[in-house]
């Protein structure tokens, strides 16, 4: 994978928010005018304006859309993450959800609740599709604009607005994330495709125990308005060292065990699915 990294670390900033112009929609409420680049804010027809930051996203965070001061994941979860990712750990759970996905050049893919950026990140260096990332993490999203300049980052809570113009994507990403199905309805094209991808039972199942089938409650989740179209498992192990290890159990929020933490191998585990 770090390949992929030296490939966003090499890309001109000058490629944020290409597409950026009446796509993107104010957050302010009974507002939802779109917002146009003007520098380095966007900015509404009624006036509502949001600076970019130097990193290159745009906070669209509004004070009701947060339930604490820092929402999202923390900063040890975040840097657990990307260091795992950043072993090659999670590899082959990317292979799989590109090949599902089957993105191209043009595509407009949208991820809600991207995180530190590296599925999407990872996917637009692949394919050149329009790549444009949502989370509720400040933190999470200005390490993505820091390493995945080339893609178009947003700080908002997606679980209650996706602030973007209706059928304005041709693929939506939900990787281990919310979902909320009304929004994602709305803002994907007719003939769009959603892969959601959730834990598998035997995911981390070393650190946490095996777990419960998510994906009959996930297809409830978007029955009616999607229908699945495909449906596939992924399933690697690794060989960690104490430190990946550690890595792992910040990344899920588990304490630190009372006994010493080894070296062991571990299962990383997604159920995919594609609906269209």
């Amino acid at each position: 994978m770090l390949s992929y990294r030296t490939y966003w670390e090499n890309s001109s900033p000058n490629a944020k928010f290409a597409t950026l112009d009446g796509v993107l929609l104010c957050p302010v409420r009974d507002c939802h005018l779109p917002l146009l680049r003007e520098t380095q804010r966007v900015q509404c027809e009624r006036g509502h304006s949001f600076d970019i930051a130097r990193s290159g996203y745009i906070n669209l965070l509004q004070p009701q859309d947060r339930r604490s001061r820092q929402p999202g994941d923390t900063a040890a979860a975040l840097a657990g993450r990307r260091k795992l990712h950043d072993r090659g750990v999670t590899a082959p759970l990317l292979d799989a959800i590109a090949a599902i996905l089957g993105a191209g050049p043009h595509d407009t893919v949208l991820d809600a609740g991207c995180g530190e950026g590296f599925y999407l990140g990872n996917l637009a260096a692949r394919t050149g599709c329009d790549a444009h990332g949502v989370d509720i993490s400040t933190a999470a999203v200005d390490l993505a604009a820091k390493r995945y300049p080339g893609c178009e980052w947003i700080v908002a809570n997606a679980d209650r607005f996706v602030p973007y113009v209706d059928r304005a994507f041709s693929m939506i990403l939900s990787i281990t994330a919310r979902r909320n199905t009304p929004e994602f309805r709305r803002v994907l094209r007719p003939g769009g495709r959603l892969l959601v991808a959730v834990p598998a039972p035997d995911d981390l199942a070393e650190l946490r125990g095996v777990g419960r089938d998510r994906v009959e409650r996930a297809i409830e989740t978007f029955t009616p308005d999607f229908t699945v179209i495909k449906q596939s498992r992924v399933t690697t192990t690794a060989d960690l060292d104490v430190a990946a290890v550690e890595d792992v159990l910040f990344s899920i929020y588990r304490p630190m065990r009372a006994q010493p933490i080894t070296a062991m191998r571990v299962t990383f585990s997604l159920d995919l699915l594609l609906f269209g």
